[in-house]
């Protein structure tokens, strides 16, 4: 760890990122992503009515005695980073890691994961290359891992969207996931790039936006909704609204992608503030809340992220420790661009973990049967 250290020390300023700054952003962005996952996975599912009944206090950790635990959303994109550490440099390779490691999730047992998901994993164990493996569906997966490499590619705009591409199309072949993913990835690699503190300018924000599908007719009209609300100082539940989510946010990107990145911009990057808009419109919360926990993280740094929330989240073996290092060792990554053996933990606890984890979830669930209503 030392010669990595000493490596980002002596990296070359250039456009970069101060070499001391980007270990705390890409640290801030897993984490991040991990507390958003693990405070929405509780009222997943649950309309903003229900949420607002269940839930009536400030957010915090639920789902057991207290404390939090992340799902598939934090998972994927622990594997995303796995992959960039060994293959920054072939988006062909990486696609073919990304693919054995979705194919052993699958048999590790998790306790959610999406119809499309599943069938691309199951395309992948009958032989077809991920380049192949996709199914027609504009679902949520793609957007959930996303940012790590739009923060990790942050000053390689072709690369950033080869990788972005290979990981979309493994899973999910409708364009509109690609256009939903590659705005997350954007904004992850302007946070970076930019160090941004702040949320940039409307018009800059929106252009971003718009150059994501800019012949994609649907996506525009949502930027031109995105633009009206931000005029208007629209709250992030009144945006939902106006994008017929009154009840909850979909899995569906075009529903989730417009609420995470408006919140993102609204909340100026506070932390607590972004997250709980988000979770507050219902829905597919642990999704949506790590993909703006991703987004608000890299902006903050971990420091920035309420302490309650990160001690709060009690998970092992894919703890906030590896997270933490998986951070760091990507920005030495970054910085030498030379490949890195990826992080090693405990794996194969992993399915008698995920076997508390859904008698966990399912006693959770019977608990939501009950009242208040």
């Amino acid at each position: 760890m030392l010669m990595g250290i000493d490596a980002l020390k002596n990296s070359s300023p250039g456009s970069e990122a101060p070499v001391a700054e980007l270990p705390l952003r890409l640290r801030g962005l897993l984490i991040g992503a991990a507390v958003g996952d693990a405070l929405g996975l509780p009222a997943e599912g649950l309309s903003r009515y229900r949420t607002q009944r269940l839930y009536r206090s400030r957010w915090r950790h639920r789902l057991v005695f207290g404390h939090g635990m992340i799902s598939d959303d934090t998972e994927h994109t622990i594997f995303v980073a796995q992959c960039l550490l060994r293959h920054p440099d072939s988006p062909k390779r990486f696609a073919r890691r990304l693919g054995w490691c979705l194919r052993g999730w699958l048999l590790s047992l998790p306790a959610g994961i999406g119809f499309a998901t599943l069938r691309a994993i199951g395309k992948l164990w009958l032989g077809f290359p991920p380049s192949y493996s996709g199914v027609y569906s504009a679902g949520n997966g793609p957007a959930m891992r996303v940012a790590i490499m739009g923060a990790f590619f942050a000053h390689d705009a072709e690369r950033r969207a080869a990788y972005v591409a290979a990981s979309t199309r493994m899973t999910h072949t409708d364009q509109k996931a690609l256009i939903g993913a590659t705005a997350i990835a954007e904004l992850a690699a302007w946070i970076v790039r930019e160090r941004l503190t702040a949320p940039p300018p409307l018009d800059d924000f929106l252009a971003l936006l718009r150059r994501c599908g800019p012949e994609d007719h649907g996506w525009q009209d949502l930027v031109d909704i995105i633009a009206q609300a931000a005029r208007d100082g629209a709250s992030v539940s009144a945006l939902a609204e106006r994008l017929g989510l009154a009840k909850g946010v979909t899995g569906y990107i075009y529903h989730t992608v417009p609420v995470v990145v408006y919140a993102w911009f609204r909340q100026g990057g506070d932390f607590r503030a972004t997250l709980t808009a988000v979770l507050d419109c219902g829905g597919d919360t642990d999704t949506t809340g790590a993909i703006v926990g991703a987004l608000a993280g890299a902006m903050n740094g971990e420091d920035g992220i309420p302490a309650d929330w990160r001690t709060g989240v009690v998970d092992w073996p894919r703890s906030l420790p590896l997270l933490r290092t998986l951070g760091t060792r990507l920005a030495i990554v970054t910085a030498t661009g030379q490949p890195a053996a990826p992080v090693r933990y405990c794996w194969p606890a992993i399915p008698l973990r995920n076997l508390l984890f859904l008698l966990i979830v399912l006693l959770h669930g019977f608990r939501r049967l009950l009242p208040p209503y």
